[in-house]
């Protein structure tokens, strides 16, 4: 799966790649607990709104699938952003020995 940055992103810029993969990690953690509610929210549904228990009970697995694809991708992210602290660290480490 190809992965499709801003514009602007910069690969070569350890602290810029910390930045990006940490917002990307927290809208993905936002999406994963609205997507959570959400599906909650449908369950309940099922029993206030009996007649139309099938039409929330799709909704909840449709909530509850996009809950763990986002979840996923900030797990992704965290690891992301794990990597490009690794990085920033090794490039103040080899800064610092080459002044």
């Amino acid at each position: 799966m190809k992965h499709h940055h801003h514009q602007h992103h910069d690969h070569n810029n350890p602290a810029k790649d910390l930045k990006h993969h940490k917002h990307l990690e927290h809208l993905a953690e936002a999406g994963a607990a609205m997507a959570g509610a959400y599906a909650l929210h449908e369950k309940h549904q099922i029993k206030k709104d009996p007649q139309h228990a099938h039409r929330h009970k799709i909704a909840e697995e449709v909530a509850a699938t996009i809950g763990v694809g986002a979840a996923g991708f900030a797990l992704h992210e965290h690891h992301m952003v794990k990597e490009a602290k690794h990085r920033l660290k090794e490039e103040k480490h080899h800064h610092h020995h080459h002044q």
